[in-house]
């Protein structure tokens, strides 16, 4: 997963491919992305809209390791410019590895906004 956060850093799907399942499905704050298509162009609009953009994870905690597939919670980060001002963000990750023929691979990534207390 720190790889994984580092590739996403180079700003370029491509270098992602390698890590996502053909059929990865990502739930992002922008809706639900299903598929390598759809996937590239949700990172693709977030990169272009945030510039300089350096995204982190952080406090990784493995949920289940198992043969065939993990799962992971995770807290990240994010820092770049919107609109020309330094701006920031983060939340919560879970994510979802299987292993395919070909090596561990990303099938879901869910990250959200940190809860707003209520109390």
């Amino acid at each position: 997963m720190a790889f994984y956060g580092e590739v996403i850093n180079e700003h370029r799907f491509d270098a992602l491919l390698p890590m996502l399942s053909k059929d990865v499905v990502f739930w992002f704050s922008s809706g639900s992305h299903c598929g390598v298509d759809a996937a590239r162009r949700a990172f693709e609009k977030t990169w272009r809209r945030i510039a300089d953009e350096f995204y982190w994870i952080e406090d990784l905690s493995w949920l289940c390791q198992g043969d065939g597939s993990a799962a992971c919670l995770y807290r990240f980060g994010w820092r770049g410019l919107v609109d020309g001002k330094l701006t920031q963000g983060g939340g919560r990750g879970t994510s979802v590895l299987r292993l395919e023929p070909d090596g561990w691979k990303v099938v879901h990534e869910h990250l959200s906004a940190e809860p707003v207390d209520a109390g």
